[in-house]
């Protein structure tokens, strides 16, 4: 097998030298006013609405708007069935068209963190138990699902997936990207988007464009609070942040990208050409759209400080590169006046409508911009959807721990405890459903993690979660297994809002007193199953010492209890792996597998000087022999790249899946090089006693870095090759680049 991806960039075709033509030819008869209105984009909630009748009801800012036309509109119909919100983007699509002078249509966006981010859709895992599964094929699918279904609504792009690396768990975001790791966020990054987008041919009428975000850096936040400084260096920039994003545009060709919030380097990434311009489009031949994030153009000058007045941080975004405007009235609506004062931004105005013309025309919103509203109801949300949602929460939950407690059966227990705060509402139903009626539950909540206030939550009062802790012993006291549902919420890990509203955390520990409870159900003398559920790392020190076994399932599907009931009691066999690493405390930070390998020389005093759980890691309830790796040669050149094979070997008693991983180790570098770093991996399910052979071929572009010197160095030189089942567990061997 090869480590890279099938997926490949489009062609130029005859069809896309004609959208040229026609852009070039609208252009031609638009009005300064209507070219800067192709530029702005503004939210639903200001005035789109679908009254009880189904008629169409705009606000009058709306109905101002759309007289000369409009780029886009954000999440049209959110809280509407999806057959009601078909209805109402058509309704609004036709008076978009019909109001403007030229007939130009708009686009719909969404979003897209569970699925697609509105009502009646199915939901899906988070973008992190995506990364969980190491299955590119199953991402595709899913990707493909969410896609299919944001069409038949009328929506047409997803301000997602994040194309972010994710190594802080302070930031409360960290759910919505995919992993700690740059090749395995690249992969998903490419299995999401030509699933979201049909492979590209699907933007004609079945799918939707993806916009790749945050570009660039926007993760890598100091002290992990949204909208704080980004301080990485170029060689880091190119080698670690960059790729996914370059290979969203170049592999998956990706029809949009949005920039970050935050400065990189104190540039401000919205008023940064070389970033825009230069590599998004020069280098890396982008020829999309940029949107902005959230009233950022505008904060360029009121948050950011890099322009003195509004007008200024216009300019600055136009000739930057940002093409769409999002939500502000401080920003683009500008534009008209200054172009007037200033002809020389017409050039950059026509550039950036061209490009956001191009977009509607790719996804064939000239030729056909409206739903067939018969075909939803039977198309969303269906039980094929639903079954793959299942099977993706299956394959992403990780099992942490397990002292020979899972998988239960009616022999190990037929009265369980299903207690903790972040148990649900129909835990019992779901896991009953799957347990069948010689299994019994008691359940106990005991107490919420906060007083749920979405702005800035606070914690319960310690008396008040006590209080719950003996509710949970009592009823637990009654059972022969317990089962505790701990971790965090999305109370507890979300995005910082502007306006008071918080969701990031100086500290990764369970909140509140999830470990007293932890500790008081061991005392118990009962086996203590713990069922994680969180949207940020946590160090789980406690849980991870006295728990019997620990299920990791993050942010599951609408189907995760019946997942999780599956794994539980033995139907499934889990095969996640770690996509981030776990530290041991948050005195560990930064924290990631691929560090330079100085970072592990020394420890901290009376700490130990290793993760809690590496990246990559995660058991079975079967067994994985690797046998030793062999090469196909010892030396590798350009033109002559090497094979490494191992055997893999279920010497269990029961079937299951292992995500076999491939890293490579540059022993010596002009510059210090990362302890390892993840090259390829290829995810295989095998019965009892079945051997399976995988090879991995080594390509010279794996090897590649940025050297001394700034400029691409081959990676010629020893190197280290290790397979295995996690980056703390494998075979290793040597070969030498020449």
């Amino acid at each position: 097998m090869t480590v890279y991806s099938q997926a490949q960039q489009p062609k130029s075709t005859t069809a896309d030298l004609a959208i040229d033509q026609q852009v070039k030819e609208l252009l031609q008869q638009m009005t300064l006013e209507e070219k800067v209105a192709q530029m702005r984009m503004f939210h639903a909630q200001i005035g789109v609405e679908l009254s009880e009748e189904d008629e169409l009801v705009l606000s009058d800012v709306v109905t101002e708007k759309l007289k000369l036309g409009i780029g886009g509109i954000k999440n049209p119909g959110e809280h509407l069935s999806p057959e009601r919100a078909a209805l109402l983007n058509n309704k609004l699509q036709r008076r978009i068209i019909e109001s403007n002078r030229l007939g130009i249509p708009g686009f719909f966006v969404t979003e897209s963190y569970n699925g697609v981010d509105a009502e009646g859709c199915t939901s899906f895992g988070r973008p992190i138990n995506m990364a969980a599964t190491f299955n590119r094929d199953l991402v595709k699918r899913v990707y493909d699902a969410v896609g299919r279904e944001a069409r038949l609504r009328g929506l047409h792009l997803t301000h997602s997936p994040e194309a972010d690396i994710v190594r802080d768990p302070r930031f409360g975001r960290m759910s919505e990207a995919f992993s700690e790791d740059t090749y395995l966020t690249t992969e998903m990054i490419i299995s999401a988007i030509t699933g979201l987008q049909g492979d590209y041919i699907g933007l004609k009428s079945t799918h939707i464009g993806a916009v790749a975000k945050h570009f660039a850096g926007y993760a890598q936040v100091s002290g992990g609070t949204n909208f704080a400084a980004i301080e990485i260096s170029p060689r880091t920039l190119i080698d670690e942040i960059f790729p996914p994003f370059k290979a969203a545009v170049q592999q998956a060709n990706t029809l949009g990208v949005m920039a970050s919030h935050g400065d990189l380097n104190g540039i401000a990434s919205h008023a940064n050409p070389w970033l825009l311009t230069e590599v998004l489009r020069n280098q890396w031949g982008f020829q999309g759209y940029v949107v902005s994030d959230a009233n950022d153009i505008g904060r360029l000058y009121y948050f950011m400080k890099v322009a003195e007045s509004p007008e200024d941080a216009a300019i600055l975004g136009l000739k930057a590169g940002v093409d769409v405007d999002l939500y502000a009235e401080d920003a683009y609506s500008l534009l008209p006046k200054l172009a007037r004062e200033d002809p020389s931004l017409m050039e950059y105005i026509d550039q950036s409508a061209g490009r956001v013309l191009r977009t509607k025309f790719i996804l064939g919103l000239f030729d056909d911009p409206y739903i067939d509203i018969e075909a939803v109801s039977d198309q969303v949300r269906t039980e094929e959807y639903l079954d793959l949602a299942k099977q993706a929460d299956m394959e992403s939950i990780v099992l942490l721990k397990n002292s020979e407690v899972l998988p239960l059966s009616t022999a190990k227990a037929t009265k369980i405890a299903l207690v903790g705060p972040l148990l649900g509402e129909k835990d019992e139903e779901e896991f009953s459903s799957i347990a069948g009626n010689k299994i019994s539950f008691i359940t106990e909540k005991g107490f919420e993690l906060t007083n749920g206030e979405g702005g800035v939550p606070e914690l319960l009062s310690e008396a008040e979660q006590r209080e719950g802790i003996e509710r949970i012993l009592a009823a637990a006291q009654q059972a022969e297994v317990i089962m505790a549902f701990v971790g965090g919420d999305e109370f507890t890990a979300k995005e910082g809002f502007f306006n008071n509203a918080l969701g990031d955390r100086e500290n990764i520990d369970p909140v509140g007193l999830q470990d007293e409870l932890i500790l008081e159900l061991k005392k118990l003398g009962k086996p203590l199953i713990i069922v994680l559920k969180h949207r940020r790392t946590l160090s789980i020190n406690t849980i991870a010492e006295n728990a019997d076994a620990i299920l990791d399932c993050w942010d599951l599907s609408e189907m995760g209890n019946y997942a999780l009931a599956e794994v539980v009691f033995g139907m499934d066999n889990p095969s996640g792996k770690l996509p981030v690493t776990v530290p041991r405390s948050i005195g560990q930070l930064p924290y990631h597998y691929s560090q330079k390998e100085i970072n592990a020389k020394k420890g901290y005093l009376f700490a130990e000087n290793s993760p809690l759980y590496p990246f990559g890691f995660g058991l079975s309830y079967t067994v994985f022999d690797y046998s030793q790796i062999t090469l196909s040669d010892t030396l590798m050149s350009v033109d002559k790249p090497i094979t490494a094979t191992i055997t893999l070997t279920n010497s269990g008693s029961v079937k299951g899946k292992e995500t076999v991983q491939l890293y490579l180790k540059d022993l010596y570098g002009t510059v210090v090089r990362p302890m390892q770093e993840l090259k390829g991996f290829e995810k295989v399910e095998l019965e009892p006693g079945q051997s399976k052979q995988l090879s991995f071929t080594i390509l010279p572009e794996l090897l590649e870095y940025t050297g001394l010197d700034m400029k691409t160095n081959s990676g010629k030189g020893e190197v280290e090759i290790r397979i295995g089942s996690s980056s703390a567990s494998f075979s290793s061997s040597r070969f030498r680049f020449q």
